[in-house]
């Protein structure tokens, strides 16, 4: 198993004295961190207008790192594909996968927060159709020889080709997925999927439900299975009043964040995001107490590696982990990966191993 730096870059809290400039500069050098202790990959979210988090070109970002690296994978978590033409996102990402020497693992998703489309005039209820047909044409575009043409309801070109093509052929991609549409088109397309385990457990019952279903859908579709992610927020402790201050900081997360950010409204939520409205009401009754396995790694290395032999045991390889959320401050951040690479990551095969060695 794999462990990989993410961020959500989450920073919409009451009376937050770090202003969007300085979080973003933090989450660069700890993604630059990530790659002297080790670990295998970078995830960067979306967002723009601070609705949650303030990183809204984690392209650039991604660039950045990777003239400053040799090793690190680099990934946005996820590009939201609806807001952005698939031609260009299609340029964007082979061209990184170039510069960087062929280390882009692409991740895309349609996001969840209304409000990060209406400035761009995208229809937020229309989105799961935006989303398949942007991701179908991402990768006709990526995969094509010659120039070609596509006429679909929300994109229409004739005789294109993108310069450069990705190095990577084909080109890792993922989906970011919450529900069984997203899982479903992963499938289709052939594509790995990422999940988060507090969505999975609300959805499905857990990690292992989500597995299952994502490889019976490609067997279905005559797919080969991807590789299969998971992300999981993660809070060191080792006394009782280092837990109690790590269980607020999440549900200031979750009440603070999250809550406004997911769609809530029976009447105003599109089809497609109805599971949303109970994940929402059960976010509102959440308490310190109920946060579990089921959504973060919380405890000292040992219970980590408990929870994590499940998640590689359910068939998943590479996990992400979140460690700047909910107003960590950044030297606790660089504390606490630091020790998960030391004391966690050893317990399971993988090539972190190697780079730590090195």
């Amino acid at each position: 198993m794999e462990f990989g730096y993410f961020t959500l870059s989450d920073n919409h809290y009451e009376n937050n004295p770090r202003d969007a400039n300085q979080f973003v500069t933090d989450i660069t050098a700890e993604a630059l961190y990530a790659d002297q202790l080790g670990m295998h990959s970078a995830w960067i979210g979306e967002h723009h207008f601070n609705a949650l988090g303030v990183l809204s070109c984690p392209d650039l970002v991604l660039s950045y790192i990777a003239a400053r690296t040799k090793h690190i994978r680099l990934a946005p978590a996820v590009t939201v594909t609806p807001l952005h033409h698939p031609i260009r996102v299609a340029e964007q990402w082979a061209t990184l996968d170039l510069l960087s020497g062929g280390r882009v693992d692409f991740a895309a998703g349609r996001g969840y927060d209304a409000r990060e489309y209406e400035p761009f005039h995208v229809d937020f209820k229309d989105n799961q159709g935006i989303f398949e047909e942007g991701m179908e044409v991402i990768q006709k575009l990526w995969a094509a020889e010659g120039r070609i043409s596509h006429h679909g309801k929300h994109y229409q070109f004739d005789d294109v080709r993108i310069t450069p093509k990705p190095i990577q052929k084909p080109m890792p991609a993922y989906v970011g997925s919450f529900s069984k549409p997203s899982i479903e088109l992963a499938a289709r397309l052939g594509y790995g999927l990422i999940v988060a385990p507090f969505a999975a457990a609300m959805s499905y019952g857990g990690l292992k439900q989500v597995a299952d279903l994502y490889n019976e859908t490609c067997i279905r579709h005559g797919k080969k299975p991807g590789r299969l992610m998971c992300s999981y927020f993660t809070h060191f402790f080792d006394t009782p009043e280092q837990e109690a201050a790590q269980r607020a900081r999440h549900i200031r997360y979750y009440k603070e964040c999250v809550i406004p950010s997911f769609p809530s409204d029976p009447k105003t939520a599109p089809p497609s995001y109805r599971y949303f409205v109970d994940m929402v009401e059960r976010l509102h009754k959440i308490k310190a107490e109920d946060l579990t396995e089921n959504s973060v790694l919380l405890g000292n290395a040992a219970r980590m590696t408990e929870v994590l032999k499940k998640v590689e045991a359910a068939g998943f390889s590479e996990v992400i982990l979140y460690f700047n959320v909910g107003m960590k401050p950044h030297a606790q951040v660089k504390e606490e990966m630091d020790r998960f690479m030391r004391e966690v990551a050893p317990n399971f095969e993988g090539k972190h191993k190697q780079r730590r060695a090195a």
